[in-house]
């Protein structure tokens, strides 16, 4: 499935794409899971029957040692039957009313992720938007930290990643992150050469 927005970060591809990302091959696919890493609905549940019970499986024995996973990190597993080597399962915050740290627990959900891509040698990342259904995060802040945190990153510590991919299932959600995109474009790219 190809992209229909890109933003070139140094050695690095952002890409958004409107579509399924059960179906998108890359090494790692982001899950925005609950702390209780339970399964769920939305894409929580799609990775789930798209990848089969292994991931559960491996999920059980990790909720089994730690008893959940905190808001804002995440947590690893094999990725079954999808097209990628791993799943980064990442607790997103539930918002409330934007004052009580949603935005730094959002933000540290994609940080999160990135370092454990970068402690596996993950060239290519794909991301839902995390947090934006039933948690209710607002789509247009929660696309802006998302991008903002990806530039960041890049910026600070790039190492192995060329492609980050993200992926929105809905029209809505997909023009929303281009219309941020778009608009952050130029001071996304400076902050990368700055």
């Amino acid at each position: 499935m190809p992209s229909d927005f890109v933003i070139r970060l140094g050695l690095c591809e952002v890409q958004l794409l409107r579509g399924d990302i059960t179906k998108i091959a890359v090494d790692a696919i982001v899950n925005a899971a609950n702390s209780a890493l339970a399964g769920g609905g939305g894409v929580d549940g799609a990775i789930h029957r798209a990848g089969g019970p292994e991931i559960m499986q491996e999920l059980d024995s990790i909720r089994d040692r730690l008893g959940g996973c905190s808001t804002g990190s995440a947590v690893v597993t094999g990725a079954g039957r999808l097209p990628a080597k791993y799943v980064f399962h990442a607790v997103g915050p539930r918002y409330r009313d934007g004052k009580h740290g949603e935005s730094e627990q959002l933000a540290s959900c994609y940080t999160t992720c990135f370092n454990l891509a970068a402690e596996r040698d993950v060239k290519a990342i794909s991301f839902p938007s995390i947090s934006t259904g039933i948690y209710g995060y607002p789509i247009e802040e929660a696309a802006d930290i998302a991008l903002r945190v990806t530039a960041e990153w890049l910026r600070e510590k790039p190492g192995p990643l060329r492609v980050v991919k993200f992926v929105q299932f809905s029209e809505h959600d997909h023009e929303v992150y281009r219309r941020r995109a778009a608009e952050l474009r130029g001071g996304l790219a400076a902050q990368t050469h700055g």
